[in-house]
Protein backbone atom coordinates (compact mmCIF):
# COMPACT_ATOMS: atom_id res chain seq x y z
CA UNK A 1 0.00 0.00 0.00
CA UNK A 2 2.94 2.54 1.01
CA UNK A 3 4.47 1.85 -2.70
CA UNK A 4 0.97 2.61 -4.24
CA UNK A 5 0.68 5.93 -1.81
CA UNK A 6 4.48 6.98 -2.79
CA UNK A 7 3.82 6.25 -6.72
CA UNK A 8 0.71 8.25 -6.87
CA UNK A 9 2.33 11.27 -4.50
CA UNK A 10 5.38 11.40 -7.31
CA UNK A 11 2.94 11.22 -9.80
CA UNK A 12 0.99 14.29 -8.77
CA UNK A 13 4.28 15.98 -8.44
CA UNK A 14 5.39 15.24 -12.02
CA UNK A 15 2.03 17.05 -12.71
CA UNK A 16 2.51 19.20 -11.04
CA UNK A 17 5.88 20.37 -12.59
CA UNK A 18 3.78 20.38 -16.00
CA UNK A 19 1.11 22.60 -15.21
CA UNK A 20 3.86 25.29 -13.95
CA UNK A 21 6.20 25.00 -16.91
CA UNK A 22 2.67 25.77 -19.22
CA UNK A 23 2.09 28.56 -16.72
CA UNK A 24 5.27 29.80 -17.23
CA UNK A 25 6.04 29.32 -20.97
CA UNK A 26 2.33 30.70 -21.64
CA UNK A 27 3.11 33.68 -19.80
CA UNK A 28 5.99 34.66 -21.05
CA UNK A 29 5.07 34.16 -24.73
CA UNK A 30 2.28 35.52 -24.67
CA UNK A 31 3.86 39.00 -22.96
CA UNK A 32 5.90 38.85 -25.80
CA UNK A 33 4.00 38.47 -28.42
CA UNK A 34 1.90 41.64 -26.82
CA UNK A 35 5.29 43.29 -26.76
CA UNK A 36 5.90 42.77 -30.41
CA UNK A 37 2.01 43.79 -31.17
CA UNK A 38 1.94 47.24 -29.15
CA UNK A 39 5.57 47.89 -30.25
CA UNK A 40 4.41 47.73 -34.10
CA UNK A 41 1.69 49.76 -33.10
CA UNK A 42 3.33 52.47 -31.59
CA UNK A 43 3.44 54.78 -34.63
CA UNK A 44 0.10 54.37 -35.56
CA UNK A 45 -0.85 55.25 -32.21
CA UNK A 46 0.42 58.65 -32.60
CA UNK A 47 -1.89 59.91 -34.63
CA UNK A 48 -4.85 56.64 -34.18
CA UNK A 49 -7.19 56.21 -30.93
CA UNK A 50 -7.90 53.29 -32.18
CA UNK A 51 -4.53 52.03 -32.51
CA UNK A 52 -4.30 53.27 -28.46
CA UNK A 53 -7.09 51.48 -27.54
CA UNK A 54 -6.10 48.40 -28.94
CA UNK A 55 -2.60 48.98 -26.88
CA UNK A 56 -4.36 49.42 -23.32
CA UNK A 57 -6.53 46.33 -24.46
CA UNK A 58 -2.94 44.30 -24.72
CA UNK A 59 -1.82 46.13 -21.72
CA UNK A 60 -5.27 44.34 -19.58
CA UNK A 61 -4.94 41.23 -21.82
CA UNK A 62 -1.09 40.63 -20.11
CA UNK A 63 -2.22 41.68 -16.63
CA UNK A 64 -5.03 39.40 -16.84
CA UNK A 65 -2.70 36.68 -18.04
CA UNK A 66 0.30 37.36 -15.42
CA UNK A 67 -2.27 37.00 -12.62
CA UNK A 68 -3.53 33.84 -14.09
CA UNK A 69 -0.05 32.55 -14.04
CA UNK A 70 1.21 34.18 -10.51
CA UNK A 71 -1.75 32.51 -8.92
CA UNK A 72 -1.25 29.45 -11.16
CA UNK A 73 2.25 29.16 -9.93
CA UNK A 74 1.58 30.03 -6.50
CA UNK A 75 -1.20 27.59 -6.34
CA UNK A 76 1.75 24.75 -7.62
CA UNK A 77 3.86 26.06 -4.77
CA UNK A 78 1.48 25.37 -2.34
CA UNK A 79 0.45 21.74 -3.69
CA UNK A 80 4.01 21.04 -4.26
CA UNK A 81 5.06 21.84 -0.44
CA UNK A 82 2.32 19.14 0.75
CA UNK A 83 2.65 16.46 -1.26
CA UNK A 84 6.36 17.12 -0.70
CA UNK A 85 5.56 17.16 3.05
CA UNK A 86 3.57 13.85 2.65
CA UNK A 87 6.41 12.15 1.01
CA UNK A 88 8.93 13.03 3.95
CA UNK A 89 6.49 11.56 6.60
CA UNK A 90 6.11 8.55 4.69
CA UNK A 91 10.08 8.38 4.04
CA UNK A 92 10.03 9.10 8.38
CA UNK A 93 7.70 6.55 8.72
CA UNK A 94 9.64 3.95 6.34
CA UNK A 95 13.21 5.23 8.65
CA UNK A 96 14.30 5.97 4.84
CA UNK A 97 14.44 9.64 6.14
CA UNK A 98 17.61 10.11 5.79
CA UNK A 99 18.02 9.30 1.93
CA UNK A 100 16.13 12.66 1.57
CA UNK A 101 17.79 15.75 2.07
CA UNK A 102 14.83 18.25 3.65
CA UNK A 103 16.88 21.67 2.55
CA UNK A 104 15.60 20.96 -1.07
CA UNK A 105 11.87 22.41 0.17
CA UNK A 106 13.27 25.89 0.41
CA UNK A 107 15.37 25.34 -2.59
CA UNK A 108 11.91 24.53 -4.51
CA UNK A 109 10.22 27.41 -2.82
CA UNK A 110 13.13 30.12 -3.83
CA UNK A 111 12.65 28.31 -7.34
CA UNK A 112 9.26 29.53 -7.55
CA UNK A 113 9.85 32.30 -6.24
CA UNK A 114 12.21 33.11 -9.03
CA UNK A 115 9.73 31.90 -11.65
CA UNK A 116 7.15 34.34 -10.66
CA UNK A 117 9.40 37.65 -10.61
CA UNK A 118 10.65 36.13 -14.52
CA UNK A 119 6.77 36.51 -15.44
CA UNK A 120 6.36 39.14 -13.35
CA UNK A 121 8.99 41.19 -15.13
CA UNK A 122 8.52 39.79 -18.85
CA UNK A 123 4.91 41.41 -17.67
CA UNK A 124 6.15 44.70 -16.54
CA UNK A 125 8.60 44.90 -19.93
CA UNK A 126 5.86 44.20 -22.36
CA UNK A 127 3.53 47.17 -20.60
CA UNK A 128 6.61 50.15 -20.42
CA UNK A 129 8.51 49.08 -23.64
CA UNK A 130 5.57 50.68 -26.18
CA UNK A 131 4.47 53.45 -23.89
CA UNK A 132 8.31 54.18 -23.64
CA UNK A 133 8.77 53.98 -27.74
CA UNK A 134 5.65 55.96 -28.42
Amino acid sequence: MIEHVHKHITSELQQNAKTDIIFILASIALNLIALAINSGSVEKSRTDDTALLVMFIFVALIIIINLVAIIGLTKGKQTRTKLLNGLIKMYVDQQVDKYYDASLMSSYSVRYNLFILVVVCTGIISIIVPFVMR
